[in-house]
């Protein structure tokens, strides 16, 4: 049986400073319709902030994407219609006059999600797969199915610097050991 509740992840334009509240919004007004099924997350990138005020520490939670709700959603019928409609949203990001609107790439949520560094510190630390000199392709970027030789690794932060030839130029990339692969 096809499972036709395929979601996947959108950005939701918003008026800046009203994240929470269009998050809020677009909770009540689908679960409202009953289209709930239909929507699995509304997400407001945050991250911590800390100042210190008067000698005293205080923690913020700050908008990480100002004017951008991410939303984990299967935009059928008339789910987009009814986000548009809603209080504070612009528009879903990526659209088109009329078009649909464009979901996002894995490696892009896996990025605004902060997924990627975090798996790529946890795999185990010990094994360093890549030595300088080796060369290595660029499989994930804008540098895909670029060839380059590696100048520097960066065990802790798992990172490697990669001279690849763009345009008949030597030109320095710091990757990550996720974006490469041995060729």
């Amino acid at each position: 049986m096809a499972d036709n509740n395929v979601k996947k992840w959108y950005v939701v334009r918003a008026v800046s400073g009203q994240e929470n509240k269009v998050k809020a919004y677009i909770e009540q007004e689908i679960n409202r319709v009953g289209m709930a099924d239909y929507i699995s997350q509304v997400l407001v990138p945050t991250e911590k902030v800390v100042q210190v005020r008067d000698g005293k520490k205080i923690s913020k939670e700050r908008v990480y994407f100002p004017g951008y709700v991410m939303i984990e959603a299967n935009l059928t019928g008339e789910i987009p219609h009814i986000i548009k409609s809603i209080t504070g949203v612009i528009g879903f990001l990526g659209e088109t006059k009329g078009g649909d609107a464009v979901p996002l790439r894995q490696a892009e949520v896996n990025r605004m999600l902060g997924k990627v560094d975090e798996l790529s510190i946890k795999t185990e630390n010990v094994n360093i797969p890549y030595s300088v000199g080796e060369t290595v392709k660029v499989i994930d970027g804008p540098f895909n199915g670029f060839n380059g030789s590696i100048e520097k690794v960066n065990e802790e932060k798992r990172k490697l610097e990669v001279m690849v030839k763009i345009f008949g130029r030597k030109t320095p990339l710091e990757l990550s050991f996720m974006q490469v692969e041995k060729v």
